[in-house]
């Protein structure tokens, strides 16, 4: 008698495009429409793949955070990284930045000079993850994680390999550390992988590349810029390449993001960059801001500059 299929896929959300930072266009899935909280994840924004011609490339400049963790993966191209605590990091393909703001911080991320002057692609994703209210208000941290230091995990057929940024895959495990338990991976398969994901947790797949996947028991077919939300049943999770490659000589290669987290619970009170419990809380973020608590970085006023005359730039050569 055969075993009877769990459906595993709750959902599946399209991302919607929106302008962001200094004017550069993203693919959001979350937030959006009425699914505007996964918990702990609060925002996932998918960057490019974009290409700049020289003195095009922008990101974003100075701006406030208090009470979650940015976290950016990069794929190609690159970002330079300020904050109001002397923190300064380059981070090129491959790195991945964990920043917690906690009791508040003020950042920058616009483009390398590299890219920039030369231009060149773009592509990359940054992540909100929510902090609980015990550590909201606790000491910034930055984690700058070059490439070399993320694990990949490959499956014995060789058909998989998973990128392991947060959490832990069979006998491979992340050196990032989290203050909430969290899976953030990088998985690539041209074949089948079964994903054990930790019983309570919550967990989401985002597909960021062309070629679709399916997953799931039931075999969900996710395209490109969707996120699959997962009810796993406390079973491992299934995943497919979908789409035969042009030479027939197997699958294409899918890949996706899968983010897993235990589910902090509490009342979450947000607006703009910052993400409190309560209003009251979200309005002495905005007050500590305007009084200077925050601190500040040296040059803003040139990165505003930089981000000006890329946007004109673009705007020139039709790109608006």
């Amino acid at each position: 008698m055969a075993s009877k299929v769990i459906k595993q896929v709750a959902r599946v959300i399209t991302a919607h495009r929106q302008r962001e930072g200094g004017g550069f266009m993203v693919r959001r899935p979350l937030p959006s429409g009425s699914f505007d909280y996964a918990d702990p994840f609060l925002m996932l924004d998918h960057l490019g793949p974009v290409h700049y011609e020289p003195g095009e490339a922008v990101g974003a400049p100075d701006h406030p955070h208090r009470g979650f963790e940015t976290v950016t993966y990069i794929l190609e191209g690159g970002f330079e990284h300020h904050d109001s605590h002397g923190n300064h990091g380059v981070l090129s393909p491959g790195y991945v930045q964990w920043m917690t703001a906690g009791s508040g911080v003020i950042h920058s991320e616009m483009p390398t000079e590299e890219l920039l002057k030369k231009g060149g692609n773009f592509h990359g994703f940054q992540i909100w993850v929510n902090l609980p209210a015990k550590d909201k208000m606790i000491k910034p941290r930055y984690q700058d994680v070059p490439p070399e230091n993320i694990p990949w995990f490959e499956s014995a057929d060789k058909q998989t390999k998973i990128k392991v940024i947060a959490g832990e895959v069979e006998d491979v495990k992340a050196n990032i550390d989290t203050h909430t338990p969290i899976y953030f991976l990088d998985l690539r398969t041209t074949g089948k992988y079964s994903l054990n994901i930790p019983e309570g947790m919550d967990a989401m797949v985002y597909n960021y590349h062309p070629a679709s996947i399916l997953i799931g028991q039931e075999k969900t077919k996710v395209n490109e810029s969707q996120l699959a939300i997962l009810k796993t049943q406390g079973k491992p999770v299934e995943f497919e390449a979908a789409e035969s490659a042009d030479d027939g000589s197997g699958k294409k290669e899918a890949r996706v993001l899968v983010l897993a987290g235990t589910p902090i619970g509490e009342k979450v009170a947000r607006y703009g960059p910052f993400v409190m419990n309560t209003e009251d809380e979200l309005r002495q973020a905005f007050k500590d801001m305007q009084t200077g608590h925050f601190g500040e970085i040296p040059g803003s006023f040139e990165r505003m500059r930089k981000t000006d005359e890329a946007n004109a730039k673009r705007k020139q050569a039709g790109k608006e």
